[in-house]
C-alpha cells in the first residue's frame, strides 16, 4: 500500500491549494496523511480528489495564520502496522524540537516505544508529524519517523518543499522524502 504523506500547508497563507507537484508526487497513492497546520477544509477537499485522507485534528475555528488549534493525536491501523498521526510531536525530552538528528540524542534507558503509547494511548510502530517544516526519515527503537515537511513552506520561506511517501507490506515498511522541486512540469 502506497501512502502519500503531507504536512504543514498553510493554505490560504501559502496559496488557494497545494503546489500542483502534490498531485504528481502522489499519484497512484491509496491513502493520504495530513499531519497538520489544515487551515481551511478545502484544502482537505482538495487532497480528497487524489485519494482518501486521514488527518489529525488540527482545524482551525478561524482562518489563517495565528488562530489557536490543538492536535489530537490520532491512529491508524493498516496492514499490520499501527501509524501514530499528530502535527506536534512532543517528547519528554526533546520537548517540540523533533529535528532531523534529535531522536538519536533520546536518553539511553529510556523507551521511545513507552512514551509514543502514552502520546498516542496504544503501541505504534510508524509516527507521522509535521509542525518543525524540516523533513525526516529516521528509525530509532523499532519506530519509523516521518515528517514530510512542508510542500509550501523551507526554513520558514514561503518556497516550493517537501512531501513523503509511505510503503507498506505486511512484513515492511519503507518512506522516502519527495522533493516537489524536481516534479516542476
Amino acid at each position: 500500500m502506497k501512502i502519500g504523506l503531507i504536512s504543514d500547508t498553510h493554505i490560504p497563507s501559502m496559496g488557494k491549494e497545494p503546489p500542483p507537484e502534490v498531485v504528481r508526487a502522489f499519484e497512484g497513492v491509496d491513502l493520504i496523511f495530513h499531519a497538520g497546520d489544515i487551515y481551511i477544509q478545502s484544502c482537505i477537499e482538495w487532497l480528497e480528489q487524489i485519494a482518501p485522507v486521514h488527518a489529525t485534528t488540527s482545524f482551525f475555528a478561524g482562518v489563517g495564520e495565528g488562530v489557536p488549534r490543538a492536535s489530537t493525536p490520532i491512529v491508524v491501523e493498516i496492514e499490520g502496522h499501527s501509524i501514530g498521526i499528530v502535527h506536534k510531536l512532543e517528547m519528554t525530552p526533546l520537548g517540540d524540537e523533533v529535528f532531523p538528528g534529535t531522536l538519536a540524542h533520546y536518553p539511553a534507558g529510556k523507551s521511545i516505544p513507552v512514551e509514543l503509547e502514552d502520546i498516542f494511548g496504544k503501541p505504534v510502530d510508524i509516527v507521522v508529524f509535521g509542525y518543525t517544516h524540516e523533513a525526516m526519515v529516521e528509525t530509532h527503537q523499532g519506530v519509523l519517523f516521518v515528517n514530510p515537511g512542508s510542500p509550501t513552506m523551507v526554513k520558514q520561506s514561503m518556497t516550493l518543499g517537501h512531501v513523503a511517501m509511505l510503503e507498506l507490506t505486511s512484513t515492511s515498511a519503507t518512506a522516502e522524502i519527495i522533493d516537489l522541486t524536481t516534479l516542476r512540469g
